[in-house]
């Protein structure tokens, strides 16, 4: 089964608050759809959706100051940022389902939480039990519950660790705006397996994030058994066909 992550980058207009990018939208969806009929191919056991924030979810925590770290008690805010994200989410789900997708949400805040040292708890006998009814469950970055901070942001690249290692995923994939992870030279790094190699061109986003941008992505992938890719738009379908554009974590 596959764990795949579209990045909020890429579905959202990320400068511009609570914009949707419905050209990119529409190209992933058809993308997944186009895999799914595909019997017997990649996706045969089965595909989980995440999403990121992008200028729904990135933009609303930003204004409330409220990050993987840092939390609020304000239940305002807390509303505020989670239905942002059910907004994006609902934009997701509606793609799908028009492409006979059978999706359907998963709202981590609702089910995840964090411990009072950080440690992300994220049940997953409810997304096991969607997978084998055949359906494609679709979480989202969310604020979540977090003991001693009231309630911090949960990012789709820690949710995709987790459920990839929970569902002992066969592969992971990280959609992104950029066709990989790029060096000096704005040229594709085929492959990754220490961090130390490639700290010195893993910057900070440069639009708002709250989440760690790229380095947050590669530091969380290396820590799975396996390998994981990180590829641009253009590449999904071929991901979804099996094969390892991109970036290759390893």
């Amino acid at each position: 089964m596959i764990v795949l992550k579209l990045g909020g980058s890429v579905i959202t207009h990320k400068d511009r608050a609570e914009t949707l990018d419905g050209a990119s939208l529409e190209q992933a969806a058809d993308s997944i759809a186009r895999a799914l009929e595909n019997e017997g191919g990649a996706l045969e056991g089965g595909l989980v959706l995440v999403h990121g924030g992008g200028s729904f979810g990135h933009h609303n925590a930003s204004e409330h100051g409220v990050s993987t770290t840092t939390g609020t008690h304000d239940a305002g805010a807390v509303l505020e940022i989670h239905g942002a994200m059910k907004t994006l989410n609902q934009f997701v789900l509606t793609r799908l389902l028009e492409r006979d997708v059978q999706a359907v949400p998963v709202h981590p805040f609702s089910t995840a939480c964090r411990d009072g040292d950080g440690a992300l708890e994220l049940p997953t006998s409810q997304v096991k039990s969607m997978l084998a009814e055949g359906f494609v469950p679709v979480l989202h970055g969310d604020v979540i519950a977090q003991t001693g901070r009231g309630a911090t942001v949960v990012s789709g690249d820690e949710l995709v660790v987790e459920l990839a290692r929970a569902l002992e995923a066969d592969r992971i994939g990280l959609c992104s705006t950029v066709p990989g992870v790029l060096d000096e030279e704005d040229a594709v790094i085929e492959r990754i397996s220490n961090y130390e190699a490639v700290e010195s061109v893993l910057g900070a986003s440069e639009t708002t994030d709250v989440t760690g941008g790229m380095a947050g992505k590669v530091n969380g992938l290396l820590e799975l058994e396996g390998a994981s890719s990180i590829f641009g738009l253009d590449g999904l379908a071929s991901f979804l066909e099996g094969k390892n554009p991109g970036t290759t974590i390893e």
